[in-house]
């Protein structure tokens, strides 16, 4: 393909990458907004280099013009949860969406790579929309967990370096990283209670203190500068030390005084 071909080739890729992104993380919006745990944590994409994909393309006698039905990551998208349970509930999810089609799944937390790599791929059709009708593609979706992701990042970068040659005694150090970072999933799981629960209570504070700051605005607004100023030294106060019964208080107190203002 000329340098031409191969932008065109690309664009529903970059259209499928843009579009899934935000629909997985509309994903964790959706929880969040009913004050719900979310097992997403964060998403990323990409759509992989053109040098990249003649790579792959030669190391697997690939032809060019079978790229788009062989080559099942040029679309690429990374789902990070906190938890390794995380990872099944969003699985799930994914398998119960009607705007993707999964073609099969491949299960490297279960079968662990040699290497030590963990995580969890779901290879789907996704149809794009665009100017000429619609095409479909195929994209991979990776699910992890943070310190799977972190593993597999630096696994990625010194394959990258050394030509996917890693010399043993890194490799080994890499193998030792790889237990390590399943150990702190594991730990991570045995107190993801208490972390969901300061999680929760760090969010309850946070709509709290914005609420506080939303009608001392007001009050402020309503030419109450003093009265604002004194429950603002108060809120800074709680901001760092302050408990939601303590928080609560306080915002009654500041509700009361702009109600009694508006009459």
């Amino acid at each position: 393909m000329s340098g031409t071909d191969w932008k065109t080739f690309l664009i529903p890729y970059d259209q499928a990458v843009e579009e899934l992104k935000v629909k997985l993380r509309f994903i964790r919006t959706e929880y969040r907004r009913r004050n719900e745990y979310s097992p997403i944590e964060f998403i990323t994409g990409r759509v992989k280099e053109i040098s990249s994909m003649l790579e792959k393309a030669n190391k697997f006698n690939i032809p060019h013009d079978r790229l788009r039905f062989e080559l099942e990551d040029i679309a690429g998208i990374r789902i990070m949860c906190q938890f390794v349970d995380d990872i099944e509930t969003v699985v799930n999810i994914i398998r119960k969406r009607s705007d993707m089609q999964i073609m099969y799944e491949k299960d490297y937390i279960s079968n662990v790579k040699p290497s030590g790599y963990r995580s969890y791929h779901v290879v789907i059709k996704y149809p794009v929309n665009m100017a000429g009708g619609v095409t479909e593609i195929i994209a991979e979706i990776q699910i992890r967990t943070l310190a799977m992701n972190f593993w597999a990042v630096t696994e990625h970068s010194l394959n990258y370096k050394y030509k996917a040659h890693i010399p043993e005694h890194i490799r080994g150090k890499l193998k030792t990283a790889a237990e390590s970072s399943y150990q702190l999933d594991q730990v991570m799981m045995d107190i993801k209670d208490e972390i969901k629960d300061a999680q929760k209570l760090f969010e309850v504070k946070s709509a709290m203190i914005s609420s506080i700051m939303s009608d001392i605005l007001s009050l402020m607004s309503m030419g109450r500068s003093q009265e604002a100023a004194r429950f603002q030294v108060s809120l800074n106060k709680l901001i760092e030390y302050g408990g939601v019964t303590e928080l609560n208080y306080l915002q009654e107190n500041v509700k009361r005084e702009l109600d009694k203002h508006r009459q």
